[in-house]
């Protein structure tokens, strides 16, 4: 892959339409202040966060010294915590935000760094570690790596299934515009090959069992699953860009989709985070709303089956989460049912005490803009048994049904969801540093930034919340394999976890 250092910085601009909120007049009137709090604060901390992304890229990020090129690192924290490794998981969602602030408007700059990310990923592919090599494919799940490229070696949680995956869409994303930019041939020369080798691990290993995304819980996890879903899916559409076929993307995508289904339950009214784990949790935890918003394609609008943004189970999940720090974190003492408060992990976290985390909160209100880009293209908002109590807690006199957008009723739900999910913003805006620094959490008692400081992933999550806030959103992953309107109604388990799901659908009536 040593060909891919001579990729040219492509002059070509590919602008991404923007859909734009509502007018500032339709909001409520007690949430002009909180609106104009909260543009404030993202016209001053926009630039931050990109600057602080790029600080963390190596080797010429401000924070990077003596990082390989390309590497992402997770902290400049050497200590208590040690973040000073680069992670496959937060690398990848660190540059899939780079990528869509590049596709949306062209900046050579940001290409040179997605460049140098691609040619450090196919290095850090061949790279034995404890996990595995390349040959066999296993040592694609190693979780992170020294920041100058060489293997871990030190006892972890591993493997971590939802790397590979994460990594083969933020780069599927990047060969898309390639071929749309004319420059086909690198794509598949140069692209293609690293994004195989993530899309071949996820279809072999897609139904073992693996550690969370936090890296402490060993078994199956709704956010690993719905990345290997989508990264199937976009795997096969851009193989036939390419003109050739992923058969295994085609053969392993509807089954993990099956498997996707057994996360909800209905007795619940949420869904359960990890499977087939003696975590003594509820299941109500951040990595659900994470993997709602990686996964969300505004072409399917609200379907439940993929877990949308704006789909029911996703919105119910949503409440019961959120309102599951309201009594715990003294930040968020005495505020309403309607109100935006810190967000954490999942309730029963010790880790550094159990805080409230930057990124999690924001990623509260991102599946809401999600939700509201939706509900602003289709032009109406679908109430169901299973979300009534998330539209009932925001607007109490709500009932089931299908509101148009030429409604009040409408108009009401979508201004006070738009504040609500401004609010989950404000709180950030809150408990930030004074000059704009993200750390990993902040405290649960006095709001104080806690754990490792200027946090990549934080800054990313940052920049994802408020491009789909201005109606910047990504492009449908395309040629899903459940058709329109079809409905997974059933999942057969096997009995030996290595063998396939099988599924069976029916057409609603």
């Amino acid at each position: 892959m040593h060909g891919l250092a001579s990729l040219l910085l492509l002059g070509s601009c590919a602008v991404q339409s923007v859909f734009g909120r509502p007018d500032v007049s339709q909001a409520r009137r007690e949430g002009v202040l909180l609106r104009r709090a909260v543009n404030d604060f993202i016209a001053k901390e926009e630039q931050y966060a990109i600057d602080h992304v790029l600080c963390s890229i190596g080797s010429a990020g401000c924070y990077s010294q003596g990082v390989a090129s390309g590497l992402v690192v997770a902290s400049p924290s050497k200590a208590e915590p040690d973040y000073w490794f680069t992670w496959t998981r937060d690398a990848a969602l660190v540059l899939k935000a780079v990528y869509e602030r590049f596709a949306h408007k062209y900046d050579g700059n940001l290409q040179k760094e997605i460049h140098n990310y691609i040619i450090s990923q196919a290095k850090l592919q061949a790279v034995s570690n404890p996990s595995g090599a390349l040959s066999d494919g296993k040592g694609l799940g190693e979780a992170k790596y020294h920041v100058d490229g060489s293997a871990f070696t030190g006892s972890w949680g591993r493997p971590q299934r939802d790397g590979p995956p994460l990594r083969a869409i933020t780069m599927i994303g990047y060969a898309k515009w390639l071929i749309e930019n004319g420059y086909t041939s690198t794509a598949n020369n140069l692209v293609w090959p690293i994004i195989r080798n993530d899309i071949a691990y996820t279809a072999q290993y897609w139904n073992q069992p693996g550690f969370d995304l936090w890296e402490e819980v060993n078994g199956n996890s709704f956010f690993t699953t719905a990345a290997q879903y989508r990264a199937l899916i976009e795997g096969s559409a851009l193989a036939k860009l390419l003109g050739t076929t992923c058969d295994a993307c085609d053969a392993v995508a509807p089954q993990v989709l099956c498997y996707l289904q057994t996360y909800w339950s209905p007795s619940r009214g949420y869904v359960i985070a990890n499977l087939n784990t003696n975590d003594g949790r509820q299941g109500k935890d951040a990595n659900v709303a994470l993997g709602s918003i990686h996964n969300f394609d505004p072409a399917l609008k609200c379907d439940a089956a993929t877990f949308q943004p704006c789909s029911d189970r996703a919105l119910a999940n949503h409440k019961v989460w959120v309102d599951s720090f309201r009594s715990i974190y003294n930040i968020n003492a005495g505020l309403p049912e309607s109100a935006a408060v810190a967000v954490g992990r999942y309730a029963e976290d010790t880790y550094f005490n159990g805080n409230p985390w930057y990124l999690n909160t924001l990623v509260a209100a991102e599946q809401l803009y999600d939700a509201l880009y939706v509900w602003q293209t289709t032009g109406s908002i679908q109430v169901t048994s299973v979300s009534l109590a998330f539209f009932k807690a925001l607007v109490p006199s709500v009932a089931v049904g299908t509101y148009a957008a030429s409604s009040d009723t409408y108009k009401t739900i979508y201004d006070a969801v738009f504040l609500y999910a401004d609010g989950f913003v404000d709180k950030v805006s809150q408990y930030a540093y004074t000059n704009g620094s993200l750390a990993e959490q902040f405290d649960r008692n006095t709001g104080a930034p806690a754990s490792a400081r200027d946090l990549t992933w934080s800054y990313a999550s940052f920049l994802t919340a408020v491009a789909r806030r201005a109606g910047v959103v990504p492009p449908s992953a395309a040629d899903q394999p459940q058709r329109p309107g079809e409905t997974v109604t059933h999942c057969r388990t096997p009995r030996n976890p290595g063998l396939q799901w099988t599924c069976q659908r029916r057409s609603p009536r």
